[in-house]
C-alpha cells in the first residue's frame, strides 16, 4: 500500500493525502471524490502523465485533473500578454460555504448581460474577494445556486426534488440570468395545483358548522354551494353574501338574519324556510321556490329583498308582513295567498304577477308596474292611493 498526496491542478490549496492501491481507475475514483470533481488523468510532479498506477511511489505528489493540461504550480500561473481575458481557465467559487469548480466561459458565455459574467470576465475588474483557499466567495445559497450553475453549463432548468422554485428565481433575478427568469416562472406556474372550484357538499358544509360555536358568525362569502343539499340545517347569521347557492335545496332551513346580499339562488328550492330579517339585496333568486315561507319577525326586523331579482319565482302562501321590495323585480312571479301587509313594493316590476288572494293592506304600490297583474279574491281593498302606476 503506498501513500501519496493528492493536489488539485492549478489550485495547490486542495491538498489531500489517500492510500493507493488496486487500478489507476481506482485511485481517479478516489480522487474525484474527495475534491469534488470528475477526475480523468493524473499527472506527476514534473507534469508527466501516470497512464499505469504502477508509477506511483510512495510519498508522491499527483496533480489530478478533469482533462485540462498539467499546469505547474512552481511556475506564474499568469496567462500570456493579450490572454488576460481568456475564459478557458478553471476557477472555484465558494457560495455560503460550499464549494463548485467550473469554467470562466461557462459563467460568461451563455448570459453575457449577467452579473456573473461581469464578475469573471475580465480578471481583477471586479475585485473578487477569495478565501484561504483561493476559491471566489459569494454570499449567496449554495442549493439555489446549483441549479443556476447547471443551467449554465448546459442550458437546461433541472431542480432537484426538495428545492424550492420560488429560492432558485430570486438567485436567478439577483444574478440577472434573464433567460432562466421565464424558465422558472412557468415551472412556478406549471407546479401550482389547480384552483378548486368544485362545490361545497353537504358532509363538507355540516362540518364547519359543527365545529362553529353557535354564536359566531360563519364567514361563506363567496363560496360555491351549487346543487348542495342544505335542507334542514340551522343556517342562521351567516354570511353568504355574494355565494352560489344555485340549484340548492334549502327547504325547511333556518336562514334567519342570514346575509344573502347578492347571492346567486337561482333555481333553488327554499320552501317551507325561516327567512326572518333575511338580506336579500340585489340577489338572483330567479326561477327559485319559496312556497310557505316565513320572512314575519314577531320583534319587528323586517326581511330585505330590495333590488333582488324574482322573476318567475313561486312565493305562494309566503308570510311577509312589511317585506321590502323596493324596486325588485317579480315579473310573472305567484305571489298567491301571501301575506303582504303594510310591505314595500314601491317602483317594483309586478308584471303579469299573480297577486290573486293576497292581503296588501297598507302595502305601499307607488310607482310600481302592475301591467297585466292579477288582482283576483284580495282579502282587503286596493286603494288607488297605493299605486300611481
Amino acid at each position: 500500500q503506498i501513500h501519496c498526496c493528492l493536489w488539485l491542478n492549478n489550485i495547490p490549496l486542495y491538498v489531500y493525502v489517500v492510500a493507493v492501491y488496486g487500478t489507476l481507475s481506482d485511485l481517479l475514483s478516489v480522487a474525484s471524490s474527495k475534491l469534488g470533481i470528475k477526475a480523468t488523468s493524473v499527472y506527476n510532479g514534473k507534469g508527466g502523465l501516470i497512464d499505469d498506477i504502477a508509477l506511483i511511489r510512495d510519498d508522491d505528489v499527483l496533480f489530478v485533473c478533469e482533462g485540462e493540461p498539467f499546469i505547474d504550480p512552481q511556475t506564474d500561473s499568469k496567462p500570456p500578454e493579450g490572454l488576460s481575458g481568456s475564459h478557458t481557465d478553471w476557477l472555484t467559487l465558494n457560495v455560503g460555504g460550499r464549494y463548485f469548480t467550473t469554467t470562466r466561459s461557462t459563467l460568461v458565455n451563455k448570459e453575457p448581460d449577467s452579473m456573473l459574467a461581469h464578475m469573471f470576465k475580465d480578471k481583477g475588474v471586479w475585485g473578487n474577494k477569495q478565501d484561504h483557499r483561493g476559491a471566489f466567495l459569494i454570499d449567496r445559497s449554495p442549493e439555489y445556486f446549483e441549479p443556476i450553475l447547471n443551467y449554465l453549463r448546459h442550458g437546461q432548468l433541472i431542480v432537484n426534488d426538495g428545492i424550492n422554485l420560488l429560492g432558485v428565481l430570486e438567485e436567478a433575478r439577483f444574478f440577472g440570468i434573464d433567460s432562466l427568469i421565464e424558465h422558472l416562472e412557468v415551472a412556478i406556474k406549471n407546479s401550482q395545483p389547480p384552483e378548486d372550484h368544485s362545490p361545497i357538499s353537504r358532509k363538507e358544509f355540516v362540518r364547519f358548522l359543527l365545529a362553529t360555536p353557535t354564536k359566531s358568525e360563519l364567514r361563506c362569502q363567496g363560496l360555491n354551494f351549487s346543487g348542495a343539499d342544505l335542507s334542514r340545517l340551522d343556517l342562521r347569521y351567516i354570511n353568504f353574501k355574494m355565494a352560489n347557492l344555485s340549484r340548492c335545496n334549502l327547504a325547511h332551513a333556518n336562514l334567519c338574519c342570514a346575509n344573502l346580499e347578492r347571492a346567486d339562488l337561482s333555481g333553488s328550492v327554499l320552501d317551507c324556510a325561516n327567512l326572518q330579517g333575511v338580506k336579500m339585496l340585489c340577489s338572483n333568486a330567479e326561477g327559485a321556490s319559496l312556497k310557505l315561507c316565513n320572512f314575519e319577525d314577531p320583534s319587528g326586523l323586517k326581511a330585505n329583498l330590495e333590488g333582488a331579482n324574482l322573476k318567475g319565482v313561486d312565493m305562494e302562501g309566503s308570510q311577509m308582513t312589511g317585506i321590502n321590495l323596493r324596486v325588485a323585480t317579480l315579473k310573472n312571479a305567484k305571489l298567491k295567498n301571501c301575506n303582504l301587509r303594510g310591505a314595500t313594493l314601491a317602483g317594483t316590476d309586478l308584471e303579469n304577477c299573480d297577486l290573486s288572494g293576497c292581503d296588501l293592506q297598507e302595502a305601499n304600490l307607488r310607482g310600481s308596474n302592475v301591467k297585466g297583474a292579477i288582482f283576483e279574491e284580495m282579502l282587503t281593498p286596493l286603494h288607488m292611493s297605493q299605486s300611481v302606476r
